[in-house]
């Protein structure tokens, strides 16, 4: 495995804690969309499981494939894990070695890189993060086969795509641009998704779906842009940033109340079911080659 950094780990801030609810003013869609995450088991500190089934430890090494901003690689980090980070963007690689190696001393390293190969050594991780990456890719197939590459035997997988409802909405009014490369260019239906993880040899563990609030914030934020005559040209959700449009501040103020009502989650939980923003995959890659287990539904 390429190391980089390394330092003997000193002691890290503790992340902040989820925003309270604002009872007037504006409210931030990232905040609110944060805190939806949480309810969803995502980003739980007390347990080190960037979501519920998926722990980090200080033993492990993450690779977190198409970073991004690096919610993945961050979360890894508090919980005193070695990271590996790539993106084909150079600035967000660039910004996030900067944030780790302020964070930790344990071995980092971070490649700017389309995946397709990434110049790192076989089971090189223990856990492995792809999230909102394969819609991207024109051949997902042999994107797939790199990634079960660098996981350990036994190595866990968290993976996301877009869900097809929220996809399909979207087309009638994002640019044209939001479904063409290098942006989204594949469409999975949840059978589709499966299939892909297990031909390419991983185990499903657990599977779920969420994220209404992010359908509707990005219809708001779509319809927002071509009201004032802009197009940003297909950008993505982690573009999205202060201020924002007045439409999708109405709807954060909308969501956060509906989630104080006494049957707020409930409600919530119905709508991520009917039209979810992102279908979310565990997998695990066999101990064995070739061997398979029960995968769940």
């Amino acid at each position: 495995m390429i190391r980089a950094l390394m330092r003997r780990l000193r002691p890290v801030a503790q992340p902040k804690p989820v925003p309270a609810p604002v009872a007037q003013g504006s409210v931030s869609p990232r905040d609110v969309g944060l805190h939806d995450a949480i309810l969803d088991g995502w980003f739980l500190n007390d347990s080190g499981e960037l979501l519920k089934g998926f722990a980090i430890t200080a033993d492990d090494t993450l690779l977190d494939v198409g970073c991004g901003e690096g919610v993945a690689t961050l979360f890894a980090v508090r919980q005193g894990a070695s990271v590996i980070f790539t993106d084909s963007e150079h600035d967000k690689v660039r910004d996030l070695i900067r944030q780790v190696e302020a964070q930790t001393d344990k071995p980092s390293l971070g490649l700017v890189s389309n995946s397709l190969p990434l110049p790192l050594a076989d089971g090189c991780a223990s856990k492995v993060v792809c999230m909102e990456v394969l819609e991207h890719i024109d051949q997902p197939e042999p994107f797939m086969a790199e990634l079960v590459r660098m996981g350990r035997p036994g190595a866990q997988y968290l993976l996301s795509v877009p869900a097809p409802v929220g996809e399909h909405l979207q087309q009638g009014i994002a640019p044209d641009s939001y479904f063409q490369s290098p942006n989204h260019v594949q469409i999975f239906t949840p059978e589709r998704f499966a299939a892909l993880v297990e031909d390419a040899g991983l185990v499903i563990e657990h599977r779920q779906a969420s994220g209404f609030f992010w359908v509707m914030g990005m219809i708001f934020f779509w319809a927002s842009e071509r009201a004032a005559g802009r197009d940003l040209g297909g950008a993505v959700r982690d573009r999205i940033q202060a201020p924002y449009p007045p439409l999708m501040e109405s709807w954060a103020k909308t969501w956060q109340d509906l989630l104080a009502q006494p049957n707020g989650l409930a409600i919530k939980q119905m709508l991520d079911q009917f039209m979810p923003k992102s279908q979310v995959i565990i997998a695990r890659k066999p101990m064995t080659p070739g061997s398979k287990a029960g995968t769940l539904p």
